[in-house]
């Protein structure tokens, strides 16, 4: 149920977007050819020091305990007279302006959103401008690299292939890729190093070693192979030995949903976590459950349990519960604030709420999370520096 429903929530965010109908209908220009994507490598800044570690216990700001809340951001780097865009475009001075203290921002720095849609070649501009105002405010930021289900990048959903050497070539897609995500690691990683508000990296949301059954992806045509883990744990090992060469000192976080998917379900979970290039492990939490730790292997109280066993802090990477048409605001903050508080308790490091959007659909049943939302103040109360 999870996996359903962390994927739906992301689609449905931009499929009804009036802006974003027009930014992902865009294809290549027809000046542009496949030769001329080709780019030298962006020019790399020196890493800084990293001021976020880890431990078992959890996550340390600037060497104090640090439990952050905060808000996911998929369409922060969305402008759309440059880029792709995803979803509506977002007043970043506004929102890090309003976004606490001590909280954590993780959003979208996919390829796509790097690539200008009109000449098809790397333009930064709209990503740099999520660092710089982050930075002006002081704000910490968790960038994701890519996405599973390909939305707001390529369209395509990652199969197992994908993670055996797939990442490693390149293949122009609708004009939004100009490099493979191997070279775009390298890129990402050597451009933004430097920030003095970054948390980590992390390379993709929501891995999935799973196959398509017969050029379906839906959760009922996956199939998943017997390596499935062995698989992802090679991906995580190669691909996060590329960050870690580049950034030895930043933390480099696994965004897994967490349950039973393919290449992480039961003990899975434990033969990839422990890759030496994953320093922080995730789970992604729709349950709405009245119960804060989910139960059975692929719960999250489990999760926990094998964290611990590894040595390596959990962080709740998005957390969401419907609200709007179906829930009151003020109920799911009330509701959010008790899952919260028992998972932190249960020995989370934090949580990121699914998802702020500048223009919430509040007639709909939806995981919006506006500017006017009292979620905004329960982060504020969360987010907390030892």
């Amino acid at each position: 149920m999870v996996a359903v429903r962390s994927i739906r929530r992301f689609t449905a965010l931009i499929a009804t977007s009036s802006l974003a109908i027009g930014g992902c209908g865009q294809s290549l220009p027809h000046h542009v050819t496949t030769t001329s994507l080709a780019q030298p490598p962006a020019a790399a800044a020196p890493a800084a020091p990293a001021v976020v570690s880890a431990s078992a216990d959890g996550l340390l700001l600037r060497g104090r305990p640090w439990w952050p809340s905060g808000f996911n951001g998929p369409q922060l780097a969305t402008d759309y007279s440059i880029n792709f865009g995803c979803g509506a475009e977002v007043d970043l001075d506004a929102f890090f302006s309003k976004v606490p203290e001590n909280s954590l921002t993780r959003f979208a720095m996919f390829q796509a959103l790097a690539v200008n849609k009109n000449s098809g070649r790397l333009d930064f501009t709209a990503a740099d401008a999520v660092f710089a105002a982050a930075e002006k405010h002081g704000r910490m930021v968790l960038p994701v690299l890519a996405a599973q289900n390909g939305d707001c990048g390529d369209e395509i959903f990652k199969q197992r292939q994908w993670y055996v050497d797939g990442w490693t070539r390149f293949v122009p897609i609708h004009g939004r890729s100009v490099m493979s995500f191997q070279d775009w690691l390298r890129t990402a990683v050597g451009r933004w190093r430097s920030s003095p508000v970054l948390a980590g990296w992390e390379l993709v949301g929501e891995p999935e070693t799973s196959n398509c059954r017969g050029g379906q992806c839906d959760l009922r045509s996956r199939t998943c192979p017997k390596d499935a883990a062995q698989v992802l744990r090679g991906f995580m090992d190669t691909a996060g030995k590329i960050v870690r060469d580049l950034d030895p000192e930043r933390l480099i976080f696994a965004g897994y949903v967490g349950g039973s998917q393919c290449g992480t379900a039961g003990n899975d979970f434990r033969t990839v976590s422990e890759s030496p290039n994953i320093d922080v492990v995730e789970y992604h939490d729709y349950s709405e459950s009245d119960s804060p730790l989910i139960g059975g292997p692929s719960g999250l109280g489990n999760r926990l349990v094998q964290a611990r066993a590894l040595g390596k802090p959990l962080l709740v990477g998005e957390i969401g519960e419907n609200a709007g048409s179906c829930e009151s605001l003020d109920e799911r903050r009330d509701r959010m604030a008790a899952r919260i508080a028992g998972q932190r308790i249960g020995g989370t490091a934090g949580a990121v709420i699914w998802a702020y959007v500048p223009d919430p659909r509040l007639d709909e049943c939806t995981y919006d999370v506006g500017p006017d939302d009292p979620l905004w103040k329960l982060v504020a109360e969360r987010s907390t520096l030892g």
